[in-house]
């Protein structure tokens, strides 16, 4: 990426210590931390909604949560906006993205102005070159667009699959992931336990609007993908993306050829390992 080189960039894969990470655990006085963490999900997602500042919501993941924390960003406008607040964080949070090599180039350069404006690696994760090349090789260049299950297919070795390899040896994974977003995400907890993944899955933002996200960056001057503008609230693959129409739920644009309802790539729904995938 140009540019990169002329200034100082924080490496945010740096992992804590054992314990809980920020100064807020002993802010907490006392605060009985679970060890199982289904429970210790339960009474983090309690103590997230008795506040809506962001930067506090991330002091308290940060004093309630021993071993490693990973942000996986889309860069989406919600992702922006965590990644300014765990920018400006102590708690040591590895930051990380997916590149499935099919993003818009606005995507990328995003990519690069967030890393300059916030002064902070975003660890980039890729698909794996075989993966791809015998997705392709059975399905073809543009296979997703044949059936919801080679989509799907394609989502996995694109996406799923590069995000297990982030997520390895993670206690925690923050996602940008808000209530009002679509009806499959509308009871979005703060955090609970994903057994798929092992680890606890936090949403900071999950009782945000989206006015109150737009609010927060443009207060805090946060550069986002230009396609925004341009009407892709949510933004993908660039094959699998396209702007919606005034009035369409903020997700129409994603896969809309597809007339399945609740309308996921597997990051967010694991209904079993991707060892049962087809592939």
């Amino acid at each position: 990426m140009p540019g990169l080189d002329s200034y100082p960039i924080e490496d945010s894969s740096a992992s804590g210590a054992d314990g809980p990470h920020s100064s807020s655990a002993n802010e907490n006085g006392g605060l009985d931390i679970p060890s199982d963490p289904a429970a210790l999900a339960e009474k983090l997602s309690v103590r997230l909604a008795e506040t809506d500042d962001l930067r506090a919501r991330i002091d308290l993941i940060g004093g309630m949560i021993a071993g490693k924390i990973v942000f996986s960003t889309s860069l989406g406008l919600e992702d922006q906006a965590l990644l300014h607040a765990i920018a400006g964080s102590p708690v040591p949070i590895e930051i990380v993205t997916l590149d499935t090599g099919r993003h818009f180039q606005e995507t990328y350069d995003t990519l690069a102005r967030s890393e300059r404006r916030l002064k902070t690696r975003i660890k980039v994760f890729m698909p794996d070159a075989k993966d791809v090349e015998d997705l392709v090789a059975r399905d073809g260049i543009s296979g997703f667009r044949d059936s919801i299950e080679n989509r799907k297919a394609c989502c996995e070795v694109r996406k799923v699959r590069p995000l297990q390899r982030a997520l390895a040896g993670a206690a925690a994974w923050i996602t940008g992931l808000r209530r009002e977003q679509s009806a499959n995400r509308d009871s979005t907890p703060f955090a609970a336990f994903d057994a798929s993944q092992s680890l606890i899955k936090i949403n900071p933002l999950a009782d945000w609007s989206l006015d109150r996200v737009e609010n927060y960056i443009e207060t805090n001057s946060i550069p986002i993908n230009p396609l925004h503008a341009e009407g892709f609230p949510s933004i993908g693959c660039q094959p699998c993306t396209r702007a919606i129409a005034p009035g369409e739920p903020i997700r129409a644009g994603r896969w809309w050829w597809e007339n399945e309802d609740r309308k996921e790539c597997g990051l967010h729904n694991r209904p079993r390992s991707s060892k049962g995938a087809r592939l």
